[in-house]
């Protein structure tokens, strides 16, 4: 309330002027910014009443926890499966159950490591049952005062207001071309990693021509999949990038993590993590008390005060986070000096995408040669293929993901969707662009989206996605002025000043110019657009080495061959569905009885005759 208070004030202060006769343009772009009220707008009642479920959400995400799965008490006869017998086991059979199992680490290690399709869909039910259900109301109510606010800046709804910070025309359809361009390469990797799932666990479990069940996937939301390389690995037994044995072996704490991910962005001539860094930052996960342990970046806007949130476990996975979480740091300090308005990111999909730059060249096998944690690499075409398909696992895998979050939440703000399909139009956009499945058949009592972060945060996921197109084309520019040679997913960056030197000058610039000025400034004046050349250029050999390991396999997914093939119905409908079907059943019984008779009047020779041909 009391950053809503000050920027009440200050928009007050700045609606008085004409500045939109101002002739300087950077001058005239502050007051373009600070005019945008945002949530403050709202009368003061429904701003706190906005303020306090923002923060009852994040509440019952952080706090939300599950009993453990009992494999013992949830077998049930193969071919007669009941999903809801299942789930009430917990209640029927562990009377006093006391849920204590966590998000991070628990249930997280949970999905990554097991290979039993049925704890992992009790553990993926059961999370969105203490997470995302019982935020269903609030989210919606939630909706309402964030449309409000978003009226009163002047914008249609929340969704063209978040859009807003992208400052272009179209951008909702320049997404929509880049996803097209980029959906053949995820529809390959889709297919490949389907069948090895069907060779994991048999048809009846991975339909071979349908989507993937959402839980085999090694990830509570399905959103990467690196967690099922050792199952889709193309060749096992040559050098894999996952050093999470090294690091372990070689004694890495979460702060030593730490440590080598600062020492990459020195190495380019770039700024060391400030002293108060690493004395107020959260690197672990507390014992004494409830945190949020979804990892995020924090400027507290003096110049002085940037932290990290983030329970570190010694993985690869955590290494590469550290790096992304680093990289928000490193902007902060980047565009320190320039005026209050101008810090932030020149888009927010550049925000995200500055420590997943560093992390392309952090994760090639040379460079994890270099600093210990990889031994003897060879070149080979094996090599190469494991090292890019281990990357195709979290960059190519996640892009449906982040296309679909807030293409959900633009139509839900927009009023496309409403309340009575809400959980429905997630399943649509989730079997009809990522390709995968719900393991429980769902209902409009449910709220899946609920159950990841970024919704009851309140957090815009599109930036992931431009994120993900944008860090390839750093990626290509960066390694350009490193003097670079041969194929981009070779390319490490380490220790080049030169390339340190081009990425500060893009990012010292902060939210002063146009994104697309940044942009031009990094590709020395190619290109201001977002371009998909680059990504593809990288995983160029994974496509073509997929599309020849893939012949013979549907390309694609047959949404009909779902294994839960009810996808999404309230209440009202399964009841009206239960009773058509003992209608029906009456009805067929009640046939078989006529037709019995009469064939008993007949004789039963012709009974008999009848009973031999069916």
């Amino acid at each position: 309330m009391i950053w809503s208070d000050f920027h009440r004030t200050k928009w007050n202060e700045a609606t008085n002027f004409a500045w939109k006769n101002f002739t300087t343009p950077t001058v005239r772009r502050m007051f373009s910014f600070l005019t945008v009220l945002g949530k403050a707008a709202l009368p003061r009642d429904k701003l706190k009443e906005l303020t306090g479920l923002l923060q009852e959400m994040k509440t019952t995400y952080s706090v939300a926890k599950i009993c453990r799965y009992d494999a013992r008490l949830r077998r049930l006869p193969s071919g007669d499966y009941d999903y809801d017998a299942e789930f009430e086991a917990d209640d029927d059979n562990q009377i006093g159950c006391i849920p204590t199992l966590p998000l991070e680490p628990h249930l997280t290690q949970m999905m990554a490591n097991s290979r039993d399709p049925d704890e992992l869909r009790y553990l993926w039910r059961a999370w969105r049952e203490a997470a995302g259900k019982p935020i269903r109301q609030k989210y919606l109510r939630f909706v309402e005062l964030s449309n409000e606010a978003a009226r009163l800046n002047g914008f249609s709804d929340a969704g063209e207001y978040w859009r807003s910070d992208y400052e272009i025309d179209g951008f909702r359809e320049e997404v929509e071309e880049l996803w097209q361009k980029l959906s053949p390469l995820y529809q390959q990797l889709h297919a490949y990693v389907r069948a090895k799932l069907v060779e994991k666990y048999g048809e009846e479990v991975v339909p071979r021509r349908g989507p993937i069940p959402a839980h085999l996937l090694g990830n509570m939301w399905a959103q990467t999949w690196t967690n099922v390389l050792d199952m889709t690995i193309p060749y096992p037994g040559r050098t894999s990038v996952d050093v999470t044995n090294a690091l372990r072996i070689q004694g890495y704490s979460p702060l030593a993590m730490f440590r080598l991910a600062e020492e990459f962005f020195t190495s380019l001539g770039l700024e060391p993590m400030p002293q108060t860094f690493w004395q107020r930052s959260m690197i672990q996960k507390p014992t004494d008390r409830e945190v949020v342990c979804h990892a995020s970046a924090w400027d507290f806007c003096n110049g002085r005060d940037y932290r990290i949130k983030q329970c570190t476990e010694v993985t690869m996975e955590h290494l590469v986070t550290t790096h992304h979480e680093m990289g928000h740091i490193q902007y902060d300090l980047l565009y320190r000096n320039q005026p209050f308005i101008f810090r932030d990111g020149a888009n927010p999909g550049f925000h995200e995408a500055v420590g997943d730059v560093l992390a392309l060249s952090a994760s090639t096998p040379r460079h994890l040669q270099s600093v210990g944690l990889l031994g003897n690499v060879d070149d080979s075409y094996e090599t190469d293929i494991n090292f890019l398909f281990a990357m195709a696992l979290d960059k190519i895998a996640f892009l449906p993901f982040g296309y679909l979050m807030d293409q959900w939440r633009w139509e839900v703000f927009s009023g496309d969707t409403t309340s009575s399909n809400l959980n429905n139009r997630w399943w649509e956009l989730r079997l009809g662009v990522q390709g995968v499945s719900p393991p429980v058949p769902r209902t409009e009592e449910d709220f899946d989206p609920g159950a990841k972060f970024h919704v009851p945060a309140n957090v815009p996921y599109v930036r992931y996605f431009v994120s993900f197109v944008v860090q390839f084309q750093f990626h290509a520019e960066l390694c350009k002025a490193a003097g670079h040679e041969g194929p981009l997913h070779r390319c490490d960056i380490y220790r080049s000043v030169k390339a340190g030197r081009l990425l500060r000058n893009v990012l010292s610039l902060g939210k002063s110019r146009p994104w697309t000025e940044a942009l031009s400034v990094l590709t020395s004046g190619r290109t201001n657009k977002l371009d998909v050349e680059p990504i593809l250029e990288y995983f160029g050999p994974l496509r073509t080495w997929l599309e020849s390991q893939n012949r013979g396999e549907l390309i694609g997914w047959r949404e009909n061959e779902a294994i839960v093939l009810q996808v999404t119905r309230s209440n009202a409908s399964l009841i009206t569905g239960a009773v058509l079907a003992v209608i029906a059943l009456v009805l067929l019984v009640a046939l078989v009885i006529i037709a019995f008779r009469r064939c008993r009047r007949g004789g039963n020779k012709n009974f008999n005759t009848a009973s031999q041909g069916s």
